[in-house]
């Protein structure tokens, strides 16, 4: 069954197609400077795999536009892995921001289009272009079955206590704010792939209880009792929480009405989003990488962002454990999880005490692991994970699940 998955951006669509037998990639590529400048300068980077990429440089103004030169290249002559667009058993799409209306993954239909809609107002950034590339697939797409999987669904598992915040109760009544948290697609997908783990070593899976650290860009973490997600980092929008590459995350509440006081709404919004995190306390980057490299030759600003930094995932570690009355696993994953060893040597330093106990060596060389990975200490009673994730994967497989 081959599936395609995309993922639109605000100007980009990004998209992977599988042959599911073998749950392989035929093909991927990524459609950018959509919308930009009317999408002149826009560019699609057509990648099959074992074979040259091809560049496809021409005017995108809109999604449909990015959509139909995508279906173009995944048949063309030069480029093309399928005969015909009519292999194409179903489209998964990932939706960042599905309220409280969706616990799972959902065939689309109109109704659905308008859920989605109406979310836009907690995900101003994030719905309206996944909507906008769901639309394009329904309608260069006719008769495929179209599927959205949501972000937050996997966190829809919270309990009252972890998801209210502590405002009038008639703000979550009339305007559903409260706890969604994000990145639950990848938080489903390393989560079962460490239960499997973990159950080859005699905890069986309803008993485990995980700490899920997706580090990258955007970061963020769970807590995971028996599979489900008992609490995470992310909120209402996913600025909060952790220190990201740009985000601030959690600060007080009197610091966003100080800034309004001086700024427009927009401004306040960008500083808090696009100029903190990494990049507003170091001075030097986004970049983990390079915050690191710069701690090191002595910035310290870089110190003090790579301080602050691991000191919250920390921090988050050890309640976390208390929240799940114990802790079978810590869990690393994403960008900076999965290839930065100082940093998970860092957030684990002082977690004795928890039953962390990491190998120093079996750390350094665990590099982009392909494999879950056990980088803890041989005799240590909770073990620490570096385990790749894979959104794409997990969304092709909600696909095939509903197709069929």
């Amino acid at each position: 069954m081959l599936i395609l998955v995309v993922n639109a951006g605000s100007s980009s669509v990004k998209y992977q197609l599988y042959d599911m037998e073998h749950e392989t990639t035929l093909a991927k590529g990524l459609a950018e400077r959509v919308l930009l400048d009317g999408g002149r300068q826009a560019e699609l980077r057509h990648q099959p795999t074992g074979r040259e990429a091809v560049t496809i440089r021409q005017a995108m103004p809109d999604h449909g536009t990015a959509m139909g030169l995508v279906l173009q290249a995944l048949v063309a002559a030069d480029g093309g892995v399928v005969p015909s667009l009519a292999e194409i058993r179903g489209a998964g799409h990932r939706v960042v921001h599905g309220g409280e209306q969706f616990s799972d993954s959902v065939l689309i239909d109109d109704q659905v289009e308008a859920a989605i809609e109406s979310c836009a107002a907690l995900a101003p950034l994030h719905n309206p272009p996944n909507l906008a590339g769901i639309r394009a697939c329904r309608a260069l797409m006719p008769g495929v079955p179209q599927i959205a999987v949501f972000d937050t669904a996997f966190h829809q598992t919270l309990p009252p206590h972890a998801y209210l915040y502590g405002l009038p109760y008639e703000l979550y009544e009339q305007r559903a704010w409260r706890r969604y948290g994000f990145h639950g697609t990848s938080h489903r997908y390393v989560a079962a792939r460490a239960a499997e783990f973990l159950a080859a070593r005699g905890i069986a899976p309803a008993e485990q209880r995980l700490v899920i650290c997706h580090l990258g860009n955007g970061c963020s973490m769970a807590a995971v009792r028996g599979g489900r997600s008992a609490d995470t980092t992310m909120g209402l929008t996913p600025l909060e929480g952790l220190l990201m590459g740009t985000r601030c995350g959690d600060l007080d509440p009197a610091v966003v009405a100080l800034l309004c006081r001086e700024r427009d709404e927009q401004e306040v919004d960008d500083l808090l989003n696009r100029q903190s995190g990494l990049l507003g306390v170091s001075g030097v980057s986004h970049d983990m990488r390079d915050v690191s490299a710069a701690a090191e030759a002595g910035n310290a600003r870089a110190q003090a962002a790579l301080d602050l930094f691991c000191y919250r995932v920390r921090k988050y570690i050890g309640a976390y454990a208390a929240a799940l009355g114990g802790l079978d696993a810590v869990v690393f994953t994403a960008g900076i999880g999965q290839h930065q060893a100082n940093v998970r040597e860092r957030c684990l330093a002082g977690l004795e005490f928890l039953g962390l106990r990491v190998d120093p060596e079996r750390n350094r060389q665990t590099v982009g692991p392909a494999e879950p990975t056990d980088i803890s200490a041989a005799n240590a009673p909770a073990r620490a994970l570096v385990i790749p994730t894979d959104e794409e994967l997990m969304i092709a497989r909600d696909v095939v699940r509903l197709v069929s």
